[in-house]
């Protein structure tokens, strides 16, 4: 059973260490980067990153980072939205189902408003990484176009 879990001194060392194929490390910044980002922003901001690791039972097999802005922080769109900034499954867990279990469990909790109500979720990918495109539109995510500054594709998804 997929389940999302704090990430503690207990599990840490083990977080950062999970890994991406050599293929995809190119397409993700590594989740040392995404806990330092989300400890600025748990520093600064009103409503810090949700960042978490994803567990099969006993089993840390990915990590995820969402966040969420009003509409006027939203630099895709018009309206209050969810993001996912990073999401990844370790590479020895790769292609066995769990990045849609994961994601499905991603949008449970996002549909449960737990920073305030919205009604999208965006998130981008390299677009080359195949892989994920086809993922997130299994979910109903349409892209909207490039994010040239990060040269990234954005998708969104309506609530």
């Amino acid at each position: 059973m997929i389940e999302f879990r704090k990430i503690t001194w207990e599990n840490f060392d083990e977080c950062i260490h999970l890994q991406l194929t050599d293929e995809q490390k190119g397409f993700l910044a590594s989740n040392v980067y995404s806990l330092a980002q989300s400890y600025v922003a748990l520093l600064n901001d009103e409503r810090p990153a949700m960042t978490f690791a994803i567990y099969d039972d006993e089993t840390m097999i990915g990590f995820i980072m969402m966040y969420n802005d009003t509409a006027e922080e939203n630099e895709y769109g018009d309206e209050a939205a969810y993001g996912i900034l990073r999401f990844m499954i370790d590479r020895k867990y790769q292609n066995k189902g769990f990045g849609t279990k994961a994601l499905q469990k991603a949008l449970e909790y996002i549909r449960s408003f737990p920073q305030g109500e919205a009604s999208a979720v965006y998130l981008s990918y390299a677009p080359q990484n195949e892989a994920a495109r086809r993922l997130y539109a299994t979910f109903g995510f349409k892209e909207i176009g490039m994010d040239e500054e990060a040269d990234e594709m954005v998708a969104k998804l309506i609530l």
